[in-house]
């Protein structure tokens, strides 16, 4: 019988990407909620219209009489938890929002589907999860510049937030493992190292460097660029997800990347490069799209590297990022020439 799935943050850039794919690759009924704020855009499901296996719900996962009666009204085999403010420039101006989404909104959400569990049969009880989907930046900083240098973040590293943005989803981890150790709520947790791909917001940086290099605008790198991130394409996360939401060991918590180490300063060359072959036609007086490259004050507590080691979900589930980062860059890159009037609609 065909899994129902419970999807929060479903219209968000990973959220949607995750809709998508169940739609098109399982046969699971897939049950979208999401509050629809600046990051939450229907347009990114443009393509499921009138798909039989899909239905939304525009809601706040602080709202718990809206949750009880959703869970209730679809009958959710999974819940799979995305719903989150997710920009650590955000977090930094206006950190209020994060706490409330982050951690009261995961709070809310457990309890609901902790009183939806309490009341399933045995049966269905058994087969029940929870899936929290959370970042390796709850880990902090691995000290390192340098690529493939030193340690990897592990399912076992401690736990270090430096931004506000991931001291909320730190907190929100904690409770979903509370939550599981205090009442036996059946969870998995996964932690993604940095996400591109189509539909992606032009406020991260993959899209952003993308649209003001066509515009001709500055292309600001913050220091000197040579932070260190991991980078997974999103339709790579989200067969991850599945595997670790369907099949994942309880109580387990498995980090997802992308094998892809980058400096900021590689990746933004990197597009420039493929910009001279894909989009050669540039604005008036630029040269080269890399002269638009340019340095600015560092933000408040950043980090230097992440880098995840996703060996654990490759033992035990069998996944492995299909894109490398130049086979995943280039596809993310002809998506937004072919769509440039989907991002010029966003608010910046």
């Amino acid at each position: 019988m065909a899994k129902s799935i419970f999807i929060t943050g479903g219209a968000g850039f990973i959220g949607s990407a995750l809709v998508r794919y169940l739609i098109n690759e399982t046969d699971c009924r897939v049950v979208n909620l999401d509050k629809l704020t600046y990051a939450g855009k229907l347009a990114s499901l443009a393509s499921l219209e009138g798909c039989e296996r899909y239905y939304f719900v525009q809601a706040d996962i602080c709202d718990r009489s809206t949750l009880d009666y959703a869970l209730a009204k679809f009958q959710p085999d999974i819940i799979m938890h995305l719903a989150a403010e997710s920009h650590v420039d955000r977090s930094i101006e206006g950190p209020a929002e994060f706490i409330q989404t982050n951690i009261v909104g995961t709070y809310t959400l457990l309890e609901a589907a902790r009183a939806y569990y309490l009341v399933l049969d045995e049966g269905r009880r058994s087969n029940f999860r929870f899936l929290h989907v959370s970042t390796d930046e709850v880990y902090g900083d691995l000290g390192s510049g340098e690529i493939g240098a030193g340690a990897l973040f592990t399912e076992e590293s401690a736990y270090a937030p430096s931004s506000p943005y991931a001291a909320s989803k730190a907190a929100s981890d904690h409770l979903v493992r509370a939550w599981q150790r205090t009442y036996g709520l059946p969870i998995v947790i996964t932690h993604c190292s940095n996400n591109y791909g189509p539909f992606q917001l032009p406020e991260k940086l993959i899209p952003q460097v993308i649209l003001n290099a066509l515009a001709g605008k500055p292309l600001s790198l913050y220091g000197d660029g040579r932070q260190v991130r991991d980078w997974l394409y999103v339709e790579d996360h989200v067969r991850a997800l599945y595997q670790v939401a369907t099949r994942g060991k309880l109580g387990e918590t498995y980090n997802i990347g992308g094998h892809n180490e980058k400096t900021n300063l590689e990746v933004v060359n990197a597009i420039c490069e493929l910009l001279e072959q894909l989009a050669p036609a540039k604005p008036q007086g630029i040269a080269r799209y890399q002269d638009l490259i340019r340095f600015v004050a560092d933000r408040p507590g950043h980090d230097v590297r992440y880098a995840i080691d996703a060996g654990k979900i490759q033992r035990e589930l069998g996944w492995l990022p299909l894109e490398s980062f130049d086979t995943g860059l280039r596809k993310t890159l002809r998506w937004y020439l072919a769509n440039l009037d989907w991002p010029r609609q966003l608010p910046s």
